[in-house]
């Protein structure tokens, strides 16, 4: 058995979550970074794009689509790559994570291609990190949560790092990107301007 290649896919799901800026920052650090990303975007992901992020979302899929290393497929195509296990990629982040896609991979309801793939992701042990989007919580949603934390799925709250004086609203995102692609295994460490230091103030 051959070890996955850096050069495999990163599978990224954007659903219905209020949080678009994460999903865009995130496909576009991973293109910056030489990461070939497979994505797909659910059809509450878009109604909250656009009422988000002043871009039209098939305006930004074109402009993703310009470069080689990116490719999209619809959420109801279940004929898609990741939707195979065969389909060898370095795990997927979702994000953002509404809670009823959470609720969905969290018991395996595959019925579209975002929950199908993290189901694949599930069941071939890859990295699956989810950026989940609601406050406050219910018992629901922790319990699922909860159960997704068991199977090694990273639960990755978008939390700002106050300790680091964020500035701008793009301060918060890079550092949650950031986090995420720490936490699937892309990138090896934050960036030192990301990275808390004594000379900061105590916690």
């Amino acid at each position: 058995m051959a070890p996955i290649d850096n050069k495999a896919p990163v599978v990224v799901g954007i659903s219905g979550g209020s949080g678009s800026v994460l999903a865009r920052r995130t496909i576009d650090k991973l293109l910056e970074m030489g990461v070939p990303v497979v994505a797909t975007c659910s059809s509450g992901a878009l109604q909250t794009w656009q009422t988000e992020i002043p871009v039209s979302f098939k305006d930004t899929l074109l402009e993703w689509q310009k470069n080689p290393l990116f490719s999209y497929y619809p959420i109801g195509d279940l004929g898609a790559p990741m939707a195979s296990g065969t389909f060898i990629t370095r795990g997927m982040i979702v994000v953002p994570c509404s809670m009823a896609s959470l609720a969905a991979i969290a018991h395996g309801l595959g019925s579209n291609l975002l929950h199908r793939a993290a189901d694949v992701c599930l069941k071939e042990g890859r990295k699956l990190v989810l950026v989940p989007r609601e406050t406050p919580l219910s018992a629901i949603h922790l319990e699922n949560m909860l159960s997704l934390a068991k199977l090694g799925v990273t639960i990755l709250s978008p939390e700002p790092a106050f300790y680091l004086f964020p500035k701008t609203i793009e301060d918060v995102v890079e550092f949650v990107v950031e986090r995420a692609l720490v936490a699937s295994g892309v990138l090896g460490s934050l960036g030192k301007d990301l990275t808390y230091s004594p000379g900061l103030g105590s916690l």
